[in-house]
């Protein structure tokens, strides 16, 4: 396999997720100037069940196909055969487990017009989902970038037509939200069709052997995604819906210190599938981290003197608690870079279950800890049990990943010489 520079696939991916944060930063801002705490809230609301049943529903096919794709394990024909038919299952099966969950919750009473909006986004993001692992198990970084920022630019032409221009208000966001992954979808059927031939070939072995694989790391980032988003959910049940946008409002920017890893995670884990040098490899990415951690560590610090201005400046006054949402997070977002980084690779080598065994622990902690605290402290409180639960799971994954790879934990955490030379020397290959 042709591999490309590892500098070459680093700026597609910045430009990528540069674009992917301008937009998130306009559209954040549109939702909070003319939605409010409680619009953001609800909208929030609306998102948390499909966003979580869309990992469900991915059934860790991407990650599998990107596996399989990059170790060449099957025909091409037979993978997209098994493909179609894996989207078709999960997109009625969330669609229909998705709208039972949004009626009938208690808290609810959305009405059928948005909660409809809010399922339609499913099928289209699982069939660019399932795709997008044959791109990047292939190593076509820019076509798979392309998944990432597409859905976001119409979500704000959208959002600026529709909130903006037209008072649409919610059911404008939900709508901006579907069209973005409908837009999505013919993108990728684009990139797509020209590798498909027809008719497809049926093998009901590479369905299982994809599944099997695949089903693990659906578990991962279920529990993972779960763990980012459970605590929406419970304040939704012992909070209010303002409580909600507030804390929502302030996770979403403070969370862009994670496009540091998540810039480099593509990359990692298309390399990782491929590589035949396991613990070489290995010992590139830890090296990765540490300079991740040092970048990560310096925004975290100036992003807690600045939080404050950021939220009132871009949000208005209702958003100021957001801050303190922001700067109790702070710890548990600096220390989940580690998890971020290392996860990658491991998930790259096949072994997406370990990041589900180090990360329920945290999740049960999260869960109890938000039961405690959110009817009392609301969005402050979500935010104390996040920052625990993010700290917990990124320590004991950096624990079981030392054993994993066999490198010595302080190769991995304390800093070398080569270390300072990364941006000129360093360069991933097979």
């Amino acid at each position: 396999m042709n591999m490309g520079s590892f500098g070459g696939d680093l700026f597609a991916v910045f430009k990528s997720r540069i674009t992917v944060i301008i937009c998130g930063l306009l559209t954040s801002i549109i939702t909070a100037r003319y939605l409010g705490a409680t619009g953001s809230g609800i909208v929030a609301a609306l998102t948390v069940y499909p966003d979580l049943f869309m990992v469900v529903g991915s059934l860790g096919i991407r990650q599998s196909t990107a596996y399989f794709v990059g170790q060449n394990k099957f025909e091409e024909a037979e993978i997209f055969s098994a493909l179609f038919r894996l989207w078709v299952f999960s997109s009625i099966f969330c669609i229909i487990v998705c709208y039972i969950l949004l009626n009938y919750n208690p808290k609810g009473e959305y009405g059928n017009s948005l909660i409809l909006l809010a399922i339609l986004p499913i099928p289209f993001s699982l069939f660019s989902t399932y795709s997008s692992g044959v791109f990047l198990g292939k190593n076509r970084i820019k076509d798979f970038n392309s998944v990432n920022w597409i859905p976001n630019v119409i979500k704000l032409i959208v959002y600026l037509l529709f909130i903006v221009i037209l008072p649409w208000d919610v059911f404008g966001a939900m709508l901006g939200i579907v069209l973005g992954y409908v837009g999505l979808s013919f993108f990728v059927w684009k990139k797509m069709s020209p590798m498909i031939a027809f008719p497809l070939r049926n093998k009901s072995d590479v369905i299982y052997k994809m599944l099997r694989l695949g089903i693990v790391y659906a578990l991962a980032l279920f529990v993972i995604s779960l763990n980012y988003k459970i605590n929406i959910i419970m304040l939704e049940q012992l909070s209010s819906r303002d409580q909600i946008g507030i804390y929502a409002k302030g996770v979403s920017i403070v969370e862009y210190l994670w496009e540091v890893p998540t810039l480099l995670s593509t990359i990692v884990f298309a390399r990782s599938a491929s590589s035949t040098d396991p613990l070489g490899f290995s010992k590139k990415v830890a090296q990765l981290l540490r300079i991740c951690f040092i970048v990560v560590s310096l925004m975290s610090i100036a992003f807690f003197f600045l939080s404050t201005f950021i939220m009132v400046t871009m949000y208005g006054e209702e958003f100021r608690e957001s801050s303190m949402v922001q700067k109790i997070l702070l710890p548990g977002i600096l220390l989940m870079t580690i998890f971020k980084v290392l996860n990658m690779d491991l998930a790259g080598k096949g072994k997406p279950w370990i990041a589900m065994l180090t990360i329920s622990p945290a999740l049960l902690i999260n869960i109890i800890l938000n039961w405690i605290w959110d009817a009392k402290y609301g969005a402050n409180g979500a935010a104390m049990a996040s920052t625990i639960s993010y700290s917990i799971s990124a320590v004991l994954f950096l624990f079981v990943y030392a054993k994993q790879v066999n490198i010595p934990l302080r190769e991995i955490v304390f800093f070398n010489k080569a270390d300072f030379d990364f941006i000129k020397k360093f360069k991933l290959s097979k």
